[in-house]
């Protein structure tokens, strides 16, 4: 293999890359769920513990600092993408931000023939919202098809386009193919036809520098647990203007203004969708996960991930049993298959070798159609991985192809 760039080596950072008995994981997994650093871990243990007190509410000391604490943690995150505090909501994670713009503003700015542009290699999340969305008010969904190496095809999306779309809803980076979106270029078409754009950046915020206005979109959804922050958190990023046009979608505290059972009035955004106790930890330890990011580069994190996915397709390509899915320049992530084997079945043989990757339709069943097979394995990569993590997922490579031989 190549030398890698000069990049730290970070695995000591990360208490769940070692085995039971303290051998290396070699876990490439990150992109369903990163490992969390202890810079993460300790932030909320404290938060857990002897800063503990709920926000917004108490007139007490400590729940006064516990929320300038939750509330710094928004502003960092706003500065992390390049928004402003009030433009960022707090949601459990990307699903449920997609959720509340589809129930919210979709629910109050679209009706019965208004048109949606998704495309092929889109998750679930950003697909099942709405369809629901479809069902309850009549809109129409149409899919923007995918070029030869697996790009969102953005000349078709330009001939789809016509004034009746009011959304076009896009994955910043394929959680399958690693296939990066121009973010300007599809809002540029959005917006040439009145529509908003949407995107979800759960792959591109761990490994991208974001600056939302730059981008020029309208909503940007991403989750904390992918960048190597807890579960249960991430957050809504849309312009003020649009959060102000947008009603609530839960009810409870936090939410109001004046509540009287002839009518409630409520709070401006962002709290107007905070409905109830906040999680005011995994807030916390979302900001120190930006923190974490921060100090090491953006830029350093993607061409150390970049690298290794060009070492390990490189070596995949030299295997005349795997077909190699997605553009050779993705982000992170290797998606394959290998020739008589299941992914499930390689998945089970390379855990027994200490070696974690994700096999299945990584919830992108029409892509997986589109590629014509059922599921596909992928090893995706984090700041911890390194050549060591390719060198051991060759090797249970090898040994599932001697294993299933005829």
């Amino acid at each position: 293999m190549t030398t890698m760039l000069a990049f730290p080596d970070l695995r000591t950072d990360f208490p769940g890359l070692a085995g039971p008995d303290g051998s290396p994981w070699h876990y490439c997994d990150t992109a369903a769920t990163a490992q969390k650093p202890l810079a993460v871990i300790d932030a909320m243990a404290q938060a857990m513990g002897a800063d503990y007190a709920t926000v917004h509410r108490g007139v007490y000391a400590r729940s006064a600092d516990m929320t300038l604490a939750f509330e710094a943690a928004r502003r960092r995150v706003a500065r992390f993408i390049g928004g402003q505090e009030n433009e960022v909501v707090f949601t459990r994670g990307a699903t449920e931000a997609i959720n509340l713009v589809a129930h919210s503003w979709g629910g109050s700015q679209l009706k019965a023939g208004d048109r949606i542009l998704l495309s092929t290699l889109e998750h679930h999340s950003n697909i099942v919202p709405w369809q629901l969305l479809r069902d309850r008010i009549g809109v129409e969904i149409d899919v923007c098809p995918l070029t030869d190496d697996g790009l969102i095809d953005l000349d078709a999306a330009e001939a789809m386009l016509t004034p009746r779309h009011k959304l076009v809803a896009f994955a910043h980076i394929s959680n399958v193919l690693g296939s990066a979106l121009d973010v300007k270029h599809a809002a540029a078409l959005a917006h040439a036809v009145g529509a908003k754009l949407l995107i979800d950046g759960c792959q591109a915020a761990p490994r991208l520098t974001l600056d939302v206005a730059a981008l020029d979109c309208d909503f940007y959804v991403f989750s904390a647990h992918k960048l190597y922050g807890p579960t249960g958190i991430g957050a809504l990023w849309a312009r003020a203007e649009i959060l102000e046009a947008m009603p609530p979608w839960h009810g409870g505290g936090a939410m109001i203004d004046r509540v009287t059972f002839e009518k409630t009035t409520y709070a401006p955004p962002p709290q107007r969708f905070e409905a109830g106790t906040p999680a005011i930890v995994e807030a916390i330890g979302l900001a120190a996960a930006v923190d974490y990011v921060e100090a090491i580069g953006l830029d350093a994190i993607h061409a150390h991930e970049t690298e290794l996915v060009h070492q390990l397709r490189t070596e995949l390509r030299r295997l005349n049993t795997v077909t190699l899915f997605g553009p050779e320049e993705s982000a992170g992530i290797v998606s394959f298959a290998l020739d008589g084997v299941h992914p499930h079945d390689l998945g089970t043989i390379l855990d027994e070798g200490d070696v974690a990757i994700r096999a299945g339709h990584h919830c992108a069943q029409p892509l997986m159609d589109h590629l014509g097979v059922p599921a596909t394995a992928r090893a995706s990569f984090g700041i911890y991985s390194n050549e060591s993590d390719i060198a051991a997922l060759l090797a249970g490579i090898e040994r599932t192809m001697r294993i299933f031989a005829p």
